[in-house]
């Protein structure tokens, strides 16, 4: 078989024989990157990068949601409701009276990344989400039609709403998956476009959000 019908360049156009037969350029002995990011990977880190947009000072969580094509159809992280000032409303864990805390005003990853769909519906889609999700989500998962959970840390598993959780979904039918990264670290590197082979640095751990 002719080498040059093989190897083209980027615009599908064969390369001249006399580069083929340059020693520096040998396009058709390089092969694809074998770091690249894996699916699940992909979006927990998505779930993770928006969790960056939380103004929650304890607490920062993203959700991704995807649908069976691979595709990204939703992605919340929580925060206060439209309208209601983030300065004004209590950020705290903690404290005598339950209105001074963010429970009762904050919205959930989960929650957001629904309402943020940018399809018609959410029906047999999976959700990607740091945390396990609460009652109040599950709620919420259940009754959007999304089919699957794919989360990292479960860390509130014997708190009462927890346990409420999972009893709902097991009824629903809802499979939930703890997601296990083979890679603990995952960087953006605005930099790495300057670099002729960029790479995946590794500074920040995905459980080092989950506080």
């Amino acid at each position: 078989m002719d080498i040059k019908t093989e190897c083209i360049n980027e615009e599908n156009e064969e390369i001249p024989e006399k580069k083929l037969n340059d020693s520096e350029t040998q396009p058709c002995m390089v092969k694809k990157r074998s770091d690249y990011l894996h699916w699940d990977e992909y979006f927990m880190a998505v779930a993770f990068l928006s969790a960056q947009r939380s103004k929650d000072p304890n607490s920062q969580v993203g959700a991704c949601i995807v649908n069976e094509e691979k595709k990204i159809v939703g992605i919340g992280y929580n925060g206060m409701p439209n309208g209601c000032s983030d300065d004004t409303l209590p950020w705290a864990r903690k404290a005598d009276d339950d209105l001074d805390t963010k429970y009762p005003y904050v919205c959930h990853a989960e929650m957001n990344a629904i309402l943020n769909k940018n399809s018609s519906d959410v029906k047999g889609c999976t959700i990607y989400v740091a945390l396990f999700p609460c009652n109040e989500c599950a709620k919420l998962i259940i009754q959007s039609g999304i089919k699957k959970i794919v989360y990292l840390s479960d860390k509130y598993h014997h708190q009462p709403n927890m346990k409420a959780s999972r009893i709902l979904l097991d009824m629903a039918k809802i499979k939930y998956v703890k997601f296990e990264p083979e890679r603990k670290t995952i960087l953006v590197d605005f930099m790495s476009i300057e670099q002729s082979t960029p790479s995946i640095s590794k500074t920040k751990t995905f459980k080092d959000e989950l506080v």
